[in-house]
């Protein structure tokens, strides 16, 4: 079972792609936050975060991927209904 993906037992759940357009909008807040800090600390933390940005972009854009992949193979989701996965198992045990 998913704690926050969109199921069939989670119709309510986020796409993945979605959360992780939040999360790094998450992170631009917290940079703008720091961005003028420049004790060190301030400043490997707004690396770091450069650095996670980057590969949640990358991230974004491989989820993103995946669902035009399904969409054009499957069609549109029907997991915000309840509906069945369009790939792999049910998890409906």
């Amino acid at each position: 079972m998913t704690h926050f993906l969109r199921s069939e037992k989670k119709p309510e759940g986020h796409k993945l792609e979605d959360l992780l357009m939040q999360l790094r909008a998450d992170i631009l807040h917290r940079c703008e936050i720091i961005a003028s800090d420049t004790r060190p600390e301030a400043l490997h933390v707004m690396a770091n975060n450069m650095k996670i940005l980057g590969h949640l972009s990358e991230s974004i854009a491989l989820a993103l991927d995946s669902t035009r992949v399904l969409d054009r193979a499957f069609g549109p989701s029907q997991a915000a209904q309840g509906g069945l996965p369009r790939i792999g198992k049910s998890d409906a045990a």
